[in-house]
């Protein structure tokens, strides 16, 4: 089947399967024991419409197609139309995930989601394979291989960037403000986990923080960073953050407030969790300014929005990248499998992150790239602006 019709097919999967409700196609076909109610006589009307392009296109394409990779494009396109996390794996695809290994895996040093239907790169790690290539946040992987990003879905491309340590990737990569995509060749390898940064300023008045990720680990550090420090003041630099899980992010925000509510947690069918903060785990009443960027993702977005939502500190740079919600993996008769958003996560004020990201009250434009954009500098007016409210603070 040639390209063309392949995207042509995957659109109109999505937008027929996107009609239909997810309810309905297990009712239809048996999945999971559901049965379709008498509240879908839409959806079967919906479902007679697709049949019967299928049947044209069987009977008056220019070649006979293939109709199992056209239900498969279809099922593609109706998860990518939920969200970026939820996923169709086929069988063969579901083995592959659920045999990898999760140690010795090479890497290319990158944090990617998926947006407007191709994989973007959230932020890329220093030091890394995909670093020393110029790989940027916000750079656009058209392909990996011969394979488009545009028809695979995100579980399977992020596995295809991994690899044996010295094996290579090709991507296919548009840049920001430049029109044609060029061909960027990585050689994966074990990557580093990028190190907390501090630094202080203002006569050791303030602590600036940048921890690289968030995890466990990291969090357990950066409470012993702040319980350490004599700083009056704490600058947290969240930009290009990601990794790690929901509730350390929430664990993060507790250092900083003694009360009320951190995060919540909530689905159509997922009882709603509320993520109260303990004042036992509170660490600091120092004011606190937070820095974001575009490449401030997941657990470190919790952070950020718990620490504006309930006044703590100011939260100052640009609109994050709007990634929190929780997957369930659902197995199929046949081997396949769904990995299902099923719960989202919400700020105090009750904001979906993955809806509506993070929207700092203090917006500063980034810096112009300068080929260092990771380290604070004297171009930098997030970091300045971020120390200037600081210097205010009583």
């Amino acid at each position: 089947m040639s390209r063309f019709f392949q995207r042509l097919v995957f659109v109109l999967g999505t937008a027929v399967f996107a009609a239909l409700g997810l309810g309905f196609l297990f009712g239809q076909f048996g999945f999971l024991g559901v049965h379709a109610g008498g509240d879908q006589d839409g959806a079967y009307r919906q479902m007679s419409v697709y049949a019967q392009v299928l049947k044209r296109i069987q009977s008056d394409y220019v070649t006979e197609p293939n109709i199992t990779d056209v239900t498969t494009g279809a099922l593609h396109g109706l998860l990518e139309s939920l969200d970026a996390d939820s996923s169709y794996l086929t069988a063969a695809e579901y083995k592959i995930y659920k045999d990898r290994p999760t140690t010795g895996v090479g890497q290319i040093g990158i944090t990617v989601s998926k947006r407007g239907g191709y994989l973007a790169i959230v932020d890329v790690t220093p030091g890394s394979p995909a670093d020393h290539e110029h790989l940027a946040g916000g750079d656009v992987i058209e392909s990996i291989g011969d394979t488009s990003t545009f028809e695979a879905s995100l579980a399977v491309t992020r596995m295809m960037l991994e690899g044996k340590p010295g094996t290579s990737v090709t991507l296919t990569v548009v840049k920001p403000r430049k029109a044609d995509p060029e061909k960027v060749t990585v050689t994966r390898a074990l990557t580093q986990v990028p190190s907390l940064s501090e630094t202080q300023y203002e006569n050791s008045t303030i602590l600036y923080l940048k921890p690289g990720v968030i995890s466990k680990a990291r969090v357990d550090e950066l409470g012993a960073k702040i319980k350490g420090s004599k700083a009056k003041k704490i600058l947290l630099d969240l930009r290009d953050v990601s990794g790690g899980e929901e509730e350390d992010g929430v664990r993060l925000a507790n250092f900083f407030i003694q009360s009320g509510t951190l995060a919540q947690l909530e689905g159509q069918k997922f009882p709603k969790q509320t993520f109260a903060a303990d004042p036992a785990k509170s660490l600091t009443q120092a004011p606190v300014v937070v820095l974001v960027n575009r490449g401030t993702y997941g657990a470190a977005e919790l952070v950020a929005s718990a620490i504006e939502d309930s006044k703590r500190g100011d939260v100052v740079g640009e609109r994050t990248f709007g990634e929190g919600s929780m997957q369930k993996t659902i197995e199929l008769p046949d081997g396949a499998a769904l990995l299902l958003t099923i719960a989202k996560y919400e700020g105090p004020a009750g904001k979906k992150i993955q809806d509506e990201a993070v929207m700092p009250n203090v917006r500063v434009a980034p810096a112009e790239d300068d080929g260092d954009e990771d380290t604070p500098s004297k171009g930098d007016p997030m970091l300045d602006k971020g120390l200037e409210l600081l210097k205010a603070k009583g």
